[in-house]
Parts: structure tokens; C-alpha cells; sequence
């Protein structure tokens, strides 16, 4: 059985603290079947650290791009273009929009996702998408920008089965993340039963979000494992299946092959 985790910041774990160093967490992930990683960047300045870092871990694959709620001093589209041609990047983002914590820069964000989106066509690249309550103008954008050419992911979804399927119709995957297992997530459980299988991945996001039962703890790629029984049982199908199934949605979206 392979597992993938879709999505996590290696580089912003607690190392010398909580953690020991990335080659522990990368091998307690794979004592877990968790065989592979997208490291993904949310500001340029941290990019070629992020890159230096997961240098010696062929099993790390990397994205570049410049989170919504990190628009200071703002994206560097030729930049974006410069490093996300490097050959261990394997995708443009994470990129998108987010009212929820800074709905005072509408503007600033829409004008990064375009830019974004803008950078992924030239790469060809498919692009990671972050969507918190800003549904319309998301799909919008990825509309108005020719999104569907390359396609991507909108990760850590938290949305509406209405999203999804608009997103699925642009060539789009659906991540889950640790926060389907929460208490509260009763409605985002009933979309990721709907989703079909062949558009689905499963993520941490570490070192956030950490899933039941690890609450309260730094989450870590091992704990992609946690996210994918919880999606298996809630799907009724083996935790084998749906290991195979998002494993190789991903490698398929990324276009890569196993190292």
C-alpha cells in the first residue's frame, strides 16, 4: 500500500522542538506507507530555503507560489516564472483567495491568482489552489484565466459539493484534509462521500490541522494516514482502495512517475 501526502510545509515544522529533523519525519510518515510529498511554497523569499532543504529527499516534490494571506510585498510574476521552471517543481501555487482572514484585500488577492494562473499556462504546470469563503470569484478567475488548460487542485477543500463539481468540470482534483475528521465537519463529510474517487487526494497541510485523534499536537505527514481511513470509512471502502486510488490520482495530475 502507497500513500501520498498532497500537500504540507516540511520546511515550517517545529524541528529541535517538536520534531527532530526532516529525514524523522519523512521515516516515521513511511513506517506509515506514506511514500511521498508535495512540499509546497507560500512566498518567494522562503522558496530556494524550501528548495535547499528538501534537496536530499527524491521522494519530496515541490510547488512554488505565493499564498493568499501572505500578499506582502506581493507576487513577483517574472520571479514566479523564474523559479517555478526549475525541474523539481512539479505545480504553481498554492495561489487562490481567502475572505475569510483578509477580506480587506479583495483586490490584491484576485490580482495574485491571476498572475498565478497566468504562470502555470506558461509552465504548463497545474496550479494548487487555496479557497476559503470565496467561492464565486475563485471560479470566476480560474474561468476568466484559462485555469482548465493546466488544471491543478483545490486543497484542504472545505466548500460546497456545488464548487467541487465546477471545479472537477476545469480538470481539477479535490483535497482532503485532517479537517473532514473534526467534530463539526458533518457537512464536508457529506461532500467527500459524493466526490468520485478518481478525483480525490488527501493531504495534512502540516504543520497544521493536525486530524483526529492527533488534535491539539503539530500535525506531520504520518498523519496523512489518520486523514485517509477517516475518508476510506466514511467512503465504505478499504483503507487499501483508497490508498491506490489517490496515489495514483496524484501522480497523475503531477504527471510524474515514481522514484
Amino acid at each position: 500500500m502507497l500513500l501520498v501526502d498532497s500537500h504540507c510545509h516540511l520546511d515550517r515544522l517545529s524541528y529541535g522542538s517538536k520534531q527532530t529533523s526532516m529525514a524523522d519525519v519523512l521515516a516515521k510518515a513511511a513506517k506509515l506507507d506514506v511514500g511521498y510529498f508535495l512540499c509546497v511554497s507560500v512566498t518567494q523569499a522562503q522558496f530556494p530555503i524550501m528548495l535547499e532543504a528538501i534537496a536530499p529527499y527524491p521522494q519530496v516534490f515541490a510547488s512554488c507560489g505565493v499564498h493568499p494571506l501572505n500578499q506582502e510585498p506581493g507576487v513577483d510574476a517574472a520571479l514566479l516564472l523564474t523559479q517555478g521552471a526549475d525541474d523539481r517543481v512539479v505545480a504553481i501555487g498554492e495561489t487562490g483567495l481567502d475572505y475569510f482572514y483578509s477580506p480587506e484585500n479583495k483586490e490584491v488577492q484576485q490580482a495574485s491568482f491571476r498572475e498565478h494562473i497566468c504562470v502555470a499556462r506558461a509552465l504548463n504546470k497545474p496550479l494548487i489552489i487555496h479557497t476559503r469563503d470565496a467561492q464565486q470569484d475563485t471560479l470566476q478567475i480560474m474561468r476568466e484565466e484559462g485555469a482548465d488548460q493546466v488544471g491543478g487542485v483545490l486543497h484542504c477543500f472545505t466548500e460546497s459539493l456545488e464548487m467541487a463539481q465546477a471545479a472537477m468540470e476545469m480538470g481539477f482534483y479535490i483535497s482532503i484534509s485532517g479537517i473532514a475528521t473534526f467534530k463539526n465537519a458533518s457537512a464536508l463529510q457529506e461532500v467527500v462521500k459524493a466526490l468520485p474517487l478518481a478525483r480525490l487526494l488527501v493531504e495534512t497541510d502540516s504543520p497544521y490541522l493536525a486530524p483526529v485523534p492527533h488534535r491539539g499536537r503539530e500535525n506531520e505527514p504520518a498523519f496523512v494516514r489518520d486523514v485517509a481511513q477517516f475518508v476510506a470509512d466514511l467512503r465504505q471502502i478499504s483503507l487499501a482502495e483508497l490508498a491506490d486510488a489517490t496515489s495514483r490520482n496524484f501522480f497523475e495530475l503531477f504527471k510524474l512517475a515514481k522514484k
